[in-house]
């Protein structure tokens, strides 16, 4: 295989990702600081979503020297797998001034930096400082991002694609190849606390080697004194825990559970940073730190010496329940630590998530803080009866969370999911020897926002599960916003699939693979005939790529499967590129009382299985209450252009 010259490489990098729309140098007058929620003002999803600890601020809303970048859309660019699509770009000298807008002693800053020319990233120096003072230089990463080529992903820049049906894209192949998952995170507690009005300034110093710095958003937080110890609970520091990082403290903290199991009483793991390589398993006790914010398990990604029973290659920081054929694990309850993970690369067979194996049985998880792990949380069941909620999982290499195989009765509820390279939130009810479906699951009051591939939220098969009261945004290729899919083998619709009360904001992206857009929201009928009842409701599509809602069958199986027994009601459209609805499959679908404005094409595009006989294959059975100027359910255009609405606003 050739190989690209290293500065022509670094070039093409660069000019691939940063996107072709750079504003003019900033404003010369200082805007007033503006709190946003999903790059949104908040009121426009308001009730929708996490309520989380700490206030969000664009770097685009914010004073800087620098250059925008974006608006922009386009998979494989910096602007689109941005917060809002947007943010800036900072040279040497150059920086980004927030104002706070509460009083705040701790931020957390997403950010990205070039790669190293041939792979693997580079660390740079960013200075932060307050009102002119407390000056301290933050070391970025870019080891954790940057990701090349097709599933399962490379972090060498001069991938070639691997061959398939697939049509690669872009066309013709360009070096690197499908840049992706550019953005990280990091946390800092500042010396003290500031007021609302203080300035925090993130500048680039004269000596740098990251050839551009890009500013995404600040989260401005007020973070709580660590917790107290709890009665009846052991310090993991008694059994030889080290606060410091410096020494392995699993087993000091496996021998704290093991003695506060047969005490009845539970784990404290005061504030420190502990080293821990492995999972720790848990069942039936608690594991309580500090706070999020002061309890660290920090780890490395490690090679085994030989594979594991549950295929792992690797270990790496985790708590996991036992796993489902060893009986899994119940009365578990792990609250109030992060887990700062250490996976650079995706490797499905490894188990090397933040929370793993099957924790049931009126079981919480709460108040953890998950960061580049390869999944945040993911649970093989069988298992029954989980809480998880007020948790945040950022820079996952793949989902932020699933529940698999048989799971039942878990809520997850008021989580913060960010940038990851699969799903955010899933459901995936895959086909089991026991017939096993998932059930009786529900995400609700979640804010999941840009992931790299695949959905902000999707269910694959299973029976009564329902996602309610979500704010979604800006998926970048491969999904959507919300999504319900006969695929992946899973188990067909059964009961009813509820999706209520639902924000989605800049969804329905361009799949690159089928070259068509998707919906904000799509129904996508692969393996089976989705006839479930399901019941799409009460929520509002903003600015929506393409289409707000698309019903899908794959082009080898558009006469065998169909979609049929759905209702959208009491929805609201503001903005979508093309159509509200866009048929591509045999069946049927109610609308009622759905209110649209902005849209870009006819409101319904029905090409239903692409028989082109005169009759769509796709019933849509247009009810009372429809306003905006629905007409004609028989246009079929299979690319429609795409006429980019206005900002979404307040609806009279």
């Amino acid at each position: 295989m050739s190989r690209t010259p290293l500065r022509a490489l670094a070039v093409a990098l660069t000019t691939a990702v940063l996107g072709a729309t750079l504003t003019a140098p900033a404003m010369a007058a200082r805007p007033a600081p503006r709190i946003t929620r999903a790059g949104l003002d908040p009121a426009l999803v308001a009730g929708r979503g996490a309520t989380v600890p700490f206030v969000e601020q664009e770097a685009e809303n914010a004073f800087f020297t620098g250059e925008q970048i974006g608006p922009g859309r386009e998979a494989y660019t910096l602007p689109a797998e941005a917060s809002g699509r947007t943010a800036v770009r900072l040279h040497p000298r150059q920086y980004v001034e927030f104002t706070l807008t509460h009083a705040a002693n701790a931020l957390t800053l997403r950010y990205s930096i070039p790669d190293a020319p041939t792979g693997g990233g580079i660390r740079a120096p960013l200075d932060l400082t307050v009102n002119g003072k407390h000056k301290r230089t933050l070391t970025l990463t870019s080891e954790y991002a940057w990701l090349y080529g097709m599933y399962p992903f490379s972090n060498d820049p001069n991938v070639d694609p691997i061959p398939g049906w697939w049509k690669p894209e872009p066309d013709p192949v360009a070096k690197p190849f499908r840049p992706n998952h550019f953005y990280d995170e990091q946390r800092v507690l500042l010396d003290r606390t500031y007021r609302a009005g203080d300035r925090v300034r993130f500048a680039v110093p004269k000596h740098t080697n990251a050839a551009w710095t890009v500013i995404d958003v600040a989260d401005f937080e007020l973070v709580k004194a660590p917790n107290r110890q709890p009665p009846q609970s052991l310090d993991v520091r008694l059994f030889g825990a080290d606060p410091t990082g410096r020494r392995d403290a699993a087993p000091a903290i496996d021998r704290t559970i093991a003695t506060a199991k047969k005490l009845g009483w539970s784990v404290f793991i005061p504030p420190g940073t502990y080293q821990v390589n492995r999972h720790i398993v848990v069942d039936k006790v608690t594991v309580r730190g500090a706070g999020n914010w002061h309890t660290i398990i920090k780890g490395k990604v490690l090679p085994l010496a030989e594979p594991a029973p549950d295929k792992s290659i690797h270990s790496a920081p985790g708590f996991y329940g036992k796993y489902a054929d060893a009986g899994g694990s119940t009365e578990v309850h792990l609250a109030d630590f992060a887990i700062e993970s250490d996976v650079r690369e995706r490797i499905d067979t490894d188990q090397v998530n933040g929370v793993g194996g099957a924790i049931g049985g009126g079981s919480t998880i709460e108040n953890l803080y998950l960061h580049r792990t390869k999944v945040g949380i993911w649970l093989d069941g069988p298992m029954d009866g989980l809480l998880i909620r007020n948790n945040i999982i950022t820079d996952a290499i793949a989902d932020g969370m699933n529940l698999h195989l048989g799971v039942s009765n878990v809520r997850a509820t008021n989580n913060f999911v960010r940038n990851t390279g699969d799903d955010g939130l899933a459901m995936w009810s895959e086909t089991n020897p026991g017939g096993l479906a998932n059930h009786n699951n529900v995400y609700d009051h979640n804010t999941v926002q840009t992931p790299v591939l695949a959905n902000n939220i999707a269910i694959y098969g299973g029976r009564d599960n329902a996602v309610t009261d979500n704010l979604v945004a800006d998926p970048i290729r491969e999904g959507s916003t919300l999504h319900a899919g006969s695929r992946f083998n899973s188990t067909p619709f059964e009961g009813k699939l509820t999706f209520a009360r639902n924000t989605t904001v800049r969804g329905g992206p361009r799949d690159l693979n089928w070259n068509i857009g998707l919906g904000a929201i799509w129904l996508y009928a692969l393996q089976s005939t989705m006839s479930a009842d399901l019941q799409i409701t009460d929520s509002s599509f903003l600015d929506s790529t393409y289409n707000a809602v698309m019903f899908v069958v794959d082009w080898p199986v558009k006469d065998t499967y169909a979609i049929n027994n759905v209702a959208v009601r009491n929805i609201k459209v503001d903005g979508t590129g093309t159509s509200v609805v866009n048929a591509r499959v045999g069946g049927s679908a109610s609308f009622e009382n759905v209110d649209a404005r902005n849209v870009g094409a006819p409101f319904v595009n029905n090409c239903g299985t692409f028989q082109f006989d005169g009759t769509p294959e796709f019933d849509v059975q247009l009810l009372t209450g429809n306003d905006g100027n629905w007409y004609g359910a028989t246009w079929c255009e299979d690319r429609p252009a795409v006429v980019p609405p206005p900002p979404p606003s307040a609806w009279n």
